[in-house]
């Protein structure tokens, strides 16, 4: 198992107190700030836009990790790249055009992630493996924080790592949904190079 990066989310932050907490997790060594955007559309819960994001962005230096759980987020792409996302992160589920959304994110001189839920096969990622820069095995139903992390996650990375191994590519191989302590090495043992 190689080095594991860490992208903790500030979806179960006290708001209040963000730039300190971001501070924090800077000083504990993480790599990345994962930020969880929901629509109450795509999922059931409403989180935050482009707004948060800016004021992350100006608290840290570290890569932005924006996670799109919006549908059609092709309408928003251009305001998150605007508001200091780093990498940014479509759901297939979300679109009709998944492949569009990752095109203009790349055209925005952004990373581009891809996410699949629980239930949708791994083959989604395939077609698109040539333009992602990320791959996000969701291990819980999204739409809020504290679930129990799904098994079935870790068969996805073991092929979601083989898929992307045979293109020869640098594609981040992303877990997110019920990460603890106690089932991050799982996960990195199937495959995972950076948690949520």
């Amino acid at each position: 198992m190689g080095r594991v990066r860490f992208a903790p989310s500030i979806l179960t932050a006290d708001l209040a107190r963000l730039g300190e907490a971001i501070r924090e997790a800077e000083a504990a060594g993480v790599d990345w700030i994962h930020l969880d955007v929901m629509d109450g559309v795509f999922v059931p819960n409403l989180t935050f836009g482009p707004l948060l994001v800016e004021a992350v962005r100006r608290v840290t230096s570290l890569p932005l990790d924006v996670h799109l759980m919006i549908v059609k987020p092709e309408r928003y792409l251009e305001d998150f790249a605007q508001a200091g996302a780093d990498h940014i992160t479509v759901h297939f589920e979300a679109t009709y055009h998944p492949h569009r959304a990752v095109q203009k994110v790349k055209e925005l001189g952004k990373k581009a992630g891809l996410a699949v839920n629980p239930g949708t096969p791994l083959e989604a990622f395939e077609p698109l493996l040539p333009d992602l820069d990320l791959a996000l095995i969701m291990s819980v139903n999204p739409g809020f924080g504290g679930q129990s992390f799904i098994d079935s996650a870790l068969r996805k990375i073991e092929k979601a790592r083989k898929l992307i191994d045979a293109t020869g590519r640098d594609i981040r191989r992303e877990v997110g949904g019920g990460v603890k302590v106690d089932n991050i090495r799982r996960g990195a043992d199937a495959g995972a190079d950076t948690v949520v």
